[in-house]
Formats: C-alpha cells, sequence, structure tokens
C-alpha cells in the first residue's frame, strides 16, 4: 500500500483561509500546542463555515508556512489483523489507543504518534520523529515506542501485531485563538484509501475539530449557534475503514458517515468485499 501523493493548491479553500492574520508554526506551538486537551469534532458543510466565518477572524489567527495556508496530510494507521484498534473504539473501551504514522508533505515534517486515552475523555497525544523511507511498516523501535507509552499508560501489556492498514489524506487549515489556549482545524477534501480501494469525501463537507483545556471554547461556542452539534463517533481511521468495507461492524459510525455522504460508498464497498469472498 503506497502512501498518497497528492499536491492541492490553496486557490480551492481561499474563500475560507483569506483575510485571517498569520501565526508561524513556533509562534502557533508556544500559544497552543495543547498535547493534552479535550477534542471536539463536528460535520458541518460549506455553509455552515461561511455563516461563521466572520467571528473566526476576531478571535483566530491561521496557520501559514511559506505562503500556504491549507496543508496537506498524510496519515497511514496501524493496527492489527484483527482490528483491534478499530472495535476497541468502535465498543467505547476506555482503554483504546491509536498507531499512526502522520507526513506533514507541505512543511516536510513526519511523526510517528501513539494516542491513549486520560481521564474525562481527555485526548493524549504522544510523538517522535519518524523516518518516512519507513512507513512500509512499523520499524522495531516505532513499535517499542508504542508499546512503552501503551503499557506506561494503561498498566497492560502491548500485545497488538501492528501492521498497515489504512492511508487517509486530506487539507488541513489550522486555526489558533489569537488569546492562545485554543485550537481549531479545518479539514476537507478527505480520502480514504486501502491497497486495493480508494473513496474520496464530497468536496463541500468538513470535519471540524475544535481542541481546549475545558472542550468548551470560543469555536464551540460558534458552531452550537449554528445548530451544530460534537459527532462523537467521528474518529476519521474508523469512518475509513467502515466507508471502504474493512470491517463487518460500524453502527456507532453510521450518523457521521450519513452526515459525511459516505453511506452509499460503504454499501458498495461491502458489496464488493462480499462478491470477492464468494469468488
Amino acid at each position: 500500500m503506497n502512501m498518497m501523493k497528492m499536491h492541492c493548491q490553496d486557490s480551492a479553500l481561499r474563500w475560507l483561509t483569506d483575510e485571517f492574520t498569520p501565526i508561524s508554526l513556533d509562534a502557533l506551538n508556544q500559544k497552543a500546542e495543547m498535547m493534552s486537551r479535550i477534542d471536539n469534532k463536528y460535520v458541518v458543510d460549506r455553509w455552515s463555515l461561511e455563516s461563521i466565518r466572520p467571528a473566526l477572524l476576531e478571535e483566530f489567527d491561521i496557520l501559514e508556512i511559506e505562503d500556504r495556508r491549507a496543508f496537506t496530510y498524510d496519515t497511514r494507521y496501524f493496527d492489527d489483523p484483527a482490528r483491534s484498534a478499530y472495535y476497541e473504539h468502535h465498543q467505547g473501551l476506555r482503554k483504546g489507543f491509536k498507531v499512526r504514522v502522520r507526513r506533514y508533505s507541505d512543511a516536510g515534517l513526519c511523526f510517528l504518534e501513539v494516542k491513549v486515552k486520560g481521564r474525562r475523555g481527555m485526548t493524549i497525544k504522544n510523538r517522535q520523529s519518524y523516518d518516512p523511507a519507513n512507513l512500509g511498516a512499523l520499524t522495531p523501535g516505532a513499535y517499542a515506542y508504542a508499546a512503552g507509552i501503551y503499557s506506561g499508560h494503561y498498566g497492560k501489556p502491548f500485545e497488538y501485531d501492528l501492521r498497515a492498514a489504512l492511508d487517509i489524506q486530506y487539507q488541513r487549515i489550522t486555526l489558533v485563538a489569537k488569546s492562545g489556549g485554543e485550537r481549531m482545524t479545518i479539514d476537507g477534501q478527505l480520502r480514504f484509501r486501502t491497497a486495493e480501494k480508494s473513496l474520496d469525501a464530497p468536496q463541500d463537507v468538513f470535519i471540524v475539530e475544535t481542541k481546549s483545556a475545558l472542550g468548551r471554547g470560543f469555536a464551540d461556542k460558534a458552531l452550537r449557534a449554528m445548530q451544530a452539534r460534537p459527532t462523537k463517533k467521528c474518529s476519521k481511521y474508523c469512518i475509513g475503514m467502515a466507508a471502504l468495507g474493512e470491517v463487518s461492524r460500524w453502527n456507532r459510525f453510521m450518523p457521521t458517515m450519513r452526515r459525511l455522504r459516505l453511506v452509499e460508498g460503504t454499501k458498495l464497498a461491502l458489496q464488493a468485499r462480499t462478491l470477492a469472498r464468494a469468488a
């Protein structure tokens, strides 16, 4: 499974990114690195974003690197053959995990990232630099790092045979509150891919994620004023696995898949999977 490559121009999202005051990556991290935070995710359409944009302009700056404001994210998720990471998330287990390698294509950066769950639903992300030449499989050192994070956090052994499971690519816009302590990401042009299949989400729907210490920041209030509500089951990894028919149960993610208009793609993927097994 080859990591996808796509070079989208900022022009497709200029309607959203223009007029914000730019902020550098270093300045953003100083204001709100947010490695431990409460995340809220929303699925919204273009009209909703256009409606709250004036309010966001007053409160947020936008990440800009080398004149770019929308950045390509290539992410490879790892799971075991039993899809334990997926099903533990589907079941809502408190001791879930995600292991991924994320390449920030436009910035020339690549990290191994391990997510675990903290108290009160807080997400704790750990990461270290990673050589993109090793994207095909986790190196022994990368596996040991993931195992150490998991075992140290949950107090139990990490016994998962991790292999590449899904690639996801999208364009991300990152906003940071002028006052600090809050971030907001807007992801569009989503593409999901396994070794055999790929599926694109519609261009006019977006996954918005707010990140703040208490989960009740300005962005949350603006979105809720537009009748948007947090989507609890909005893991891109889980959505992609379900939409491509890589798992047999996805009922908890169906509301989000409907909002992303991926349900028809899920039906086609399931039909293809059934036919392949019959053959």
